[in-house]
């Protein structure tokens, strides 16, 4: 419990962005849905239109719809030019707005259409216009329906905004992410905790309004609204805060190995006199775009998945040879800079339980491609969609029996509960040798090499004091000392935090 509340009394900056993104979102969700509710409720076209639309947004899953306004507003950034964000707070704010328009409309239609159709036609008796029937009439009588409608949104809009961690927007997620990542149940607990306490204070201050409008009572009202702005008010002056300053962002992949380096990477850079700030649990193509697109400053990539993803090789080339053509094509392409390797490679790997590849006899992939009808793979969750496992499945022939995905928090649990008989694992984990796993030969090389590299945003890329900073940790980490630390953090018991692996991984470096 003790580590819980420690935990919860930390995520005042990721409370007041999660306050801000969600209240802006249901803004913006308000100012979209009331006017087409009034142009709905004048036209039963409009209203089939408006309200067929607003459900089938609701039925694209709410972390999906986040990732769709990705390629959206790259695609726009040819038309709007170079400065328009590609990740983080726009394109989450576009997804969460859609998402609060369905019950905000639905609710405003409906209480529309249940009014008393006498007193629709006493405001037309008396001669009012449309504007004032609607602003006299129509308006004061559906004010409670919509108003429940704007609070199921609210709810709605702040559980949803936890997934905008995946994009690069600071949110309650990043502890619930970061947490499931590490295994650290107490920081998942802390943010699933706060989100949901969000969430009811929300709805209890809304309830607030909507009893002040359905009785008339000005007490409620202006309780409800005034809260409301305080809790804005509070949420603005952190990151206020926040924004005081240059910071360095750092970006992390969503896996334990990532979130250490970027704590690793901060550590020097804070020794060096920088302020710095950490974007976690992004994906492989957004971690890229937002350093290219200076969203983030710094970031720990791995030579082959830059090779297959980014510039769409298939090739196998020699390691020097690929982290020279790399770092022409980012200088090239993006003024990005490749400062250099780390040390170790962190390179896909199939594994299986020692005791399991010993009785099928697996050696190398060529084996487990003859077993693989028999057999179930685990893969994370992009590893069946990414050019390595199409390259290998190609070259070898695989054809399991079935492919499930997992988290890489869970990819090895399931290999040790039997729930998948070989796992796409990563060579510098350090579950490996502690579960006394089998690595699976790749004979025919058709997994590439991936060294990790340090690589940083154009706009940092002639800053000579950051790069001194960062240059002796080039060629200084091993894959031992890697594994030591990921495993420090992955293990059940005595676990270290990121932060604390990666100052002991800074010790043992120096």
């Amino acid at each position: 419990m003790s580590d819980i509340l420690a935990q919860l009394l930390a995520l005042g900056p990721k409370l007041s962005a999660h306050v801000l993104l969600s209240a802006a979102a249901l803004a913006l969700g308000i100012t979209v849905a009331l006017p087409l509710a009034v142009w709905a409720n004048r036209s039963p076209r409009i209203a089939r239109i408006a309200l067929g639309f607003a459900s089938l947004v609701q039925t694209i899953p709410a972390l999906a719809l986040l990732a769709l306004f990705f390629p959206v507003l790259l695609s726009l950034r040819a038309v709007f030019g170079e400065g328009l964000p590609t990740l983080g707070f726009l394109p989450a704010l576009l997804a969460l707005a859609l998402y609060a328009v369905l019950p905000i409309l639905r609710n405003a239609v409906t209480a529309r259409a249940e009014m008393d159709p006498g007193v629709i036609e006493a405001a037309d008796g008396v001669g009012m216009t449309g504007w004032q029937k609607l602003r006299l009439v129509e308006a004061p009588l559906a004010a409670p329906y919509v108003m429940a409608g704007i609070r199921t949104a609210a709810v709605w809009t702040i559980g949803a905004a936890t997934l905008a961690t995946t994009i690069g927007q600071p949110s309650l997620g990043d502890p619930i992410f970061a947490g499931l990542q590490t295994q650290n149940w107490a920081l998942v607990l802390a943010g699933c905790i706060a989100a949901a306490g969000l969430a009811l204070v929300a709805d209890f201050l809304l309830a607030l309004i909507e009893r002040g409008l359905a009785r008339r009572s000005r007490g409620s009202l202006w309780l409800g609204l005034g809260l409301i702005a305080l809790g804005l008010g509070a949420a603005l002056w952190p990151a206020q805060q926040r924004s005081a300053g240059d910071r360095v962002v750092i970006g992390a992949k969503s896996f334990s190995e990532q979130y250490i380096l970027a704590r690793l990477i901060g550590g020097r850079l804070e020794a060096a006199g920088y302020k710095v700030a950490f974007r976690d649990g992004l994906g492989s193509a957004v971690v890229h775009e937002a350093l290219t697109s200076g969203a983030i400053d710094i970031s720990v990539d791995y030579t082959g998945t830059l090779w297959t993803n980014q510039l769409g090789r298939e090739d196998q080339v020699a390691r020097d040879t690929m982290l020279a053509t790399i770092t022409d094509w980012e200088q090239r392409r993006s003024g990005t800079r490749v400062l250099g390797r780390l040390g170790f490679e962190n390179a896909y790997a199939f594994a299986m339980r020692a005791d399991r590849a010993k009785a099928l006899g697996m050696v190398t992939l060529d084996d487990l491609a003859r077993a693989s009808p028999q057999l179930t793979i685990g893969g994370d969750v992009e590893f069946f969609d990414r050019p390595e496992w199409i390259a290998a499945r190609g070259a070898y022939g695989f054809r399991f029996r079935q492919q499930r995905n997992f988290t890489t928090t869970f990819l090895y649990n399931a290999l040790q509960a039997g729930e998948a008989d070989v796992i796409s694992a990563y060579s510098s984990d350090g579950r490996i040798a502690a579960d006394k796993l089998v690595v699976i030969e790749d004979t025919r090389h058709v997994l590439p090499n991936y060294d990790a590299i340090l690589m940083v945003a154009p706009r940092r890329a002639g800053d000579e004091h950051l790069l001194a900073a960062l240059r002796p940790l080039l060629g200084a980490i091993d894959v031992a000392r890697m594994r030591e630390a990921n495993f420090s953090v992955d293990r059940d018991r005595d676990k270290l935090t990121p932060a604390q692996a990666a100052r002991r991984l800074d010790a043992a470096i120096r």
